[in-house]
């Protein structure tokens, strides 16, 4: 009788192969691991039987680590197996705040009659934005997702700043084109943009506050597409309401941001595109293979 894995989300079938001396369950009573994506287990009862579990994703916040590190259960996750998603998404939220492409996008489908031409001619002028090129955006964090952030950007043309208290010498030697900083506060001054990629945990939670905005050039744009709960919602509401930065870019909307001027709101798109499910699903059920038969 073969052994059980528990899926407590929808993954992506790639991994089946890989499991295929595994009998794949949705609901088990004795798996003998767990995969999962999104699905919080901080409430949840774990089976006895489970030995390991692999998050289908980067963080495992959703996960109560050192809960199962006493029982002795293993717990994954896939580090930069999504990173190239994530980094295009961050790509395409710059350009969209510079261009004003979502709210033109939605002025021009209301418009009706055959004064559409016209209108739109008459119009467009109230969406005109500026380009990327030649600006310069700070990355906070060059991990895996991070150092392709500064990759892309380069490549656009821009000038890249990057800030890691943790940064490899062969980070270093990768991001050659870039100015490391050793400070965030020395990161952000003078960029366009800045752009979150650092993990959430208690002592990041808040990482950008009023004090690390005050040395923001004033009207940058903030993107954030790690977790919300690294940006303090109060500040960037108040510095949005100052000028002190034009757009809040997120991928996290939450109760205190929505419908708010300059807020851009996108529904935690990062990792969701059909490569980066697949290529998180095949990690996840590698790893926990490896770890239950060896």
């Amino acid at each position: 009788m073969k052994q059980e894995i528990l899926q407590l989300n929808k993954i992506s079938a790639v991994a089946n192969n890989t499991l295929k001396n595994y009998e794949i369950k949705s609901e088990s009573k004795k798996p003998i691991g767990i995969m999962l994506r999104s699905f919080n287990m901080h409430e949840y009862e774990l089976p006895s039987s489970v030995i390991a579990i692999a998050r289908a994703g980067a963080g495992v916040n959703n996960i109560p680590c050192d809960k199962y590190a006493e029982k002795g259960v293993c717990v994954f996750n896939t580090p930069g197996a999504n990173a190239n998603a994530v980094a295009e998404l961050i790509v395409a939220l710059a350009l969209n705040a510079s261009r004003n492409i979502i709210a033109a996008s939605i002025w021009a489908s209301k418009l009706e009659g055959d004064t559409i031409a016209k209108d739109v001619e008459k119009g467009k002028g109230s969406f005109a934005g500026n380009e990327i090129s030649g600006k310069t955006i700070a990355v906070l964090g060059l991990g895996a997702i991070g150092k392709k952030v500064a990759i892309l950007f380069n490549a656009l043309g821009l000038k890249v700043k990057g800030y890691d208290p943790f940064i490899s010498d062969e980070t270093k030697s990768l991001l050659s084109f870039a100015e490391i900083c050793k400070e965030p506060s020395e990161c952000v001054k003078d960029s366009d943009f800045v752009t979150i990629h650092i993990p959430y945990m208690d002592s990041t939670k808040n990482f950008v506050d009023a004090k690390l905005i005050k040395n923001f050039k004033k009207g940058a744009i903030l993107i954030n597409g790690a977790r919300g709960e690294l940006v303090n919602n109060d500040d960037i509401l108040s510095a949005l309401s100052s000028g002190a930065v034009s757009k809040y870019v997120t991928d996290f909307p939450q109760p205190q941001l929505m419908n708010k001027d300059n807020v851009i709101l996108i529904p935690h798109l990062g990792a969701s595109s059909e490569e980066a499910e697949d290529n998180c699903a095949l990690m996840a059920a590698e790893e926990l293979v490896d770890y239950i038969e060896n």
